[in-house]
């Protein structure tokens, strides 16, 4: 047989005939998919898997629920008067405190990159019958960094410390991402502290898994990533696919979340204690103490958080004896602000009436997201950020009264 003859008269190999017959747009399809698994597989122990950032046309199909703000609103109060600071060993801690009541007071603890901004949907419709905090951890916000290392049990004492130094009794304990993470530690650690604990979207479970030298390999383009962040907070809220891509990890659907809010929540991004922090998260193990956790508990999860995957929810809910778990359909990291009105009302039941006991308590609840807008005439669609519109977003953040003490002057113009 000669040189390139082949055993079927020489034509062509079969396998290639039949590939050439595949249109180049499948063949594309296929690669792009392979690439995606690939990619996938690269980010396994690094990122948790099982769910995946939204595509921004999904963001037509979410219901009118998502992005819709609480109410009463944040946006109707001047926060400067209830902006303080006070220092406790040698660190200056930024806090908000408004509202008054007997109940014991409602304290939220924000997640990792965050600020006390992350819950100005909540703060007031708590504050209408009990006093509400939030505070600012060490390293993020308006705080200083700390003096010692960050640490999990550091921040859990800092913030018992804090909550000494303002002369505040148990109190209802709500963190999110990190802060949850932290909420349990002063729970298990302080247990006089907390009469009650909400743990939303909390970490401690999975993320004790990833594989930390990669991690931090990737939390130090994130560093990078938040200083860009933090020096284009107007652009990236006010451009659609810009806030998409920089957003698409916490929020499901970032282009149905109001600029203003985006805007104050960025305000956290950039702070030096994050690369520190999330250091701590990687090197810390509490789920063989969890069980000590006493205080009624809920647990808040999106059903599409990419950060932290929702089957945390249910161990967090199979390891503390008296807890309850809500799911947030088609909701991502931050559900205290991509449904708000869900969130409040699901607090409030808790405030009200706590979790069953342990071997009574009833299967987790599923939040379908399909409530009316609690704001007629706003379909919630994120047109808010398009160009004609871009002013009177970012300056809604100047009706609430300078949020941070220290906003950009020209949000507050």
């Amino acid at each position: 047989m000669g040189r390139g003859a082949s055993s079927n008269g020489g034509r062509r190999p079969v396998v290639s005939r039949i590939r050439k017959a595949v249109p180049a747009s499948v063949r594309k399809s296929e690669a792009a998919a392979s690439a995606r698994r690939i990619a996938r597989g690269r980010i396994d122990g690094v990122l948790p898997a099982g769910a995946y950032p939204a595509t921004p046309w999904a963001a037509k199909a979410a219901d009118q629920d998502y992005g819709q703000p609480a109410d009463p609103s944040w946006r109707s109060i001047d926060w400067s008067a209830h902006v303080h600071d006070v220092e406790i060993d040698g660190v200056a801690i930024r806090y908000v405190d408004i509202g008054e009541g007997d109940a014991p007071p409602v304290v939220f603890v924000h997640g990792l990159g965050g600020n006390w901004q992350n819950w100005l949907e909540n703060l007031p419709h708590v504050a209408r019958g009990r006093r509400a905090l939030a505070v600012d951890l060490p390293g993020f916000g308006g705080s200083s960094m700390p003096v010692s290392d960050i640490s999990i049990p550091g921040y859990a004492q800092a913030v018992a410390a804090w909550l000494e130094e303002l002369g505040i009794g148990p109190v209802v304990l709500v963190g999110n991402s990190m802060g949850g993470f932290i909420a349990a530690e002063v729970a298990i650690e302080y247990p006089q502290r907390v009469e009650r604990l909400a743990l939303v979207a909390a970490a401690g479970i999975s993320i004790t898994n990833l594989r930390r030298r990669p991690t931090m390999t990737v939390a130090r383009i994130w560093v990078a990533m938040g200083a860009v962040t933090a020096a284009r907070k107007r652009e990236i809220v006010t451009r659609e696919r810009l806030r998409h891509l920089t957003l698409s990890t916490v929020f499901r659907h970032p282009s149905r979340m109001r600029s203003d809010i985006l805007y104050e929540v960025l305000q956290g991004s950039g702070k030096p204690g994050f690369l520190r922090a999330l250091d701590a998260l990687t090197s810390y193990d509490f789920r063989d103490r969890l069980s000590r956790i006493d205080s009624p508990t809920l647990i808040v999860w999106g059903r599409e958080d990419v950060l932290v995957p929702v089957k945390d929810a249910a161990e967090f809910e199979r390891m503390i004896p008296r807890s309850h778990q809500v799911v947030m359909d088609d909701t991502g990291h931050v559900p205290m602000l991509e449904r708000p009105n869900a969130f409040n009302e699901c607090l409030a039941e808790f405030l009200a009436d706590g979790v069953p006991d342990a071997g009574g308590a009833p299967e987790a609840s599923e939040v379908p997201g399909t409530g009316d807008a609690s704001t007629p005439g706003d379909a919630s669609s994120g047109d808010e950020a398009s160009s004609g519109d871009e002013a009177s977003s970012a300056g809604d953040a100047a009706s609430a009264g300078d949020t941070s003490s220290g906003s950009d002057p020209a949000v507050r113009s």
